[in-house]
């Protein structure tokens, strides 16, 4: 395993970890750590975003290139990570099934164009 692959599974199991935890901690309510839970999902956040920027940084590329290809996949990425989140929220939360489990599908739909959208089609 190179240097840079053993660094970004450290950061981003941690910062993944560090997020879910303060999401569950500030979306959960008999928890009762609202505030706290922000911070803990913030930190994770930046332990996240540090990561990509080291290991662009280890792959000899700039630390951020802002393109329209690029924005347009993070839009994909967090609508469609959004879309999926509300049909969960539909079907566990609000009592609606049917329409969540709907919602849910085009969330996913969403998430697997991402595949095409990053890596391209080839024949």
């Amino acid at each position: 395993m190179k240097k840079k692959d053993l660094i970004t599974l450290v950061m981003g199991a941690a910062g993944g970890l560090l997020f879910a935890l303060g999401m569950c901690m500030a979306l959960l309510p008999e928890w009762g750590v609202v505030v706290p839970g922000i911070a803990v999902g913030a930190a994770g956040m930046l332990i996240l975003l540090a990561m990509v920027l080291i290991r662009r940084r280890m792959d000899g590329k700039p630390a951020i290139s802002i393109r329209r290809r690029t924005v347009g996949i993070t839009l994909l990425g967090v609508s469609g990570a959004v879309i999926l989140g509300v049909g969960m929220c539909m079907s566990m939360v609000w009592s609606m099934m049917l329409p969540g489990i709907v919602v849910g599908s085009v969330g996913i739909a969403a998430l697997l164009g991402l595949i095409p959208a990053v890596k391209g089609l080839k024949g």
